[in-house]
């Protein structure tokens, strides 16, 4: 039984196919079937009409930027209507988004996982071979590490890193936020009230995972456009 909140992806090859609904209906079909007997909310379907070969998905990242903003769950029909190409799924593993298949429920573990899994086994031996050479060059006595001032001067050079992370991660969200906020500004919402209401309405959390009021709109719009 599927509970949640969902957004659907679906993809055709040609303009005949997405004018005529050839194979649109049986995804759209295949995805209410999947979700059928549960709680569970379909907020929006994105259509694209391109081909399985091409990696440039306007509606896809538009689909996925939607489910990270409102914490839903990506369905897609069948796995080679996201893409047929591996290295392009394995760029989707590393999404926050989750991801399911009407045709192979475990899809998102078997086969985008697996690839994670191959280059998780890739990382565990370069990080082996690289102990195993720290330990080789320890055995003929040369000296590894350093003094408290050069681990002080680490620990310092990490935290400032991980500062800029978090900024680079708080400020790419707040640009996928302004695309709505845009949106709500194209259809006439000029207060802070009303931005948040579009936002809330569209299903858009905040970062904690809140609802949107006036000020944590003009907080956003300070920090994005100063």
């Amino acid at each position: 039984m599927q509970t949640g909140k969902f957004i659907a992806y679906y993809r055709v090859s040609t303009d005949r196919q997405g004018r005529s609904g050839l194979g649109l209906e049986a995804q759209q079909a295949a995805v209410r079937s999947y979700l059928n007997g549960g709680k569970w909310s379909l907020i929006r379907e994105f259509v694209e009409v391109e081909s399985g070969k091409r990696d440039d998905r306007p509606k896809l990242v538009e689909a996925l930027r939607l489910c990270e903003l409102t914490g839903s769950t990506l369905i897609v029909a069948k796995l080679d209507r996201l893409s047929r190409d591996a290295e392009f799924l394995f760029r989707l593993d590393k999404s926050p988004v989750n991801i399911r298949f009407a045709d192979m429920p475990m899809a998102d573990k078997v086969m985008i996982g697996i690839m994670a899994v191959v280059a998780q086994w890739e990382r565990e031996q370069i990080s082996k071979r690289t102990k195993e050479a720290l330990g080789a060059a320890k055995a003929r006595g040369t000296k590894l590490g350093g003094d408290r001032g050069n681990l002080a001067a680490v620990a310092a050079l990490g935290a400032s890193k991980s500062l800029e992370v978090r900024k680079a991660m708080a400020d790419g969200r707040g640009r996928k936020v302004m695309h709505y906020i845009d949106e709500a500004r194209a259809s006439g919402a000029s207060t802070f009230a009303a931005m948040a209401a579009h936002l809330n309405h569209a299903g858009i959390q905040t970062p904690r995972g809140k609802t949107w009021h006036p000020a944590s709109v003009q907080k956003l719009l300070v920090r994005m456009e100063g």
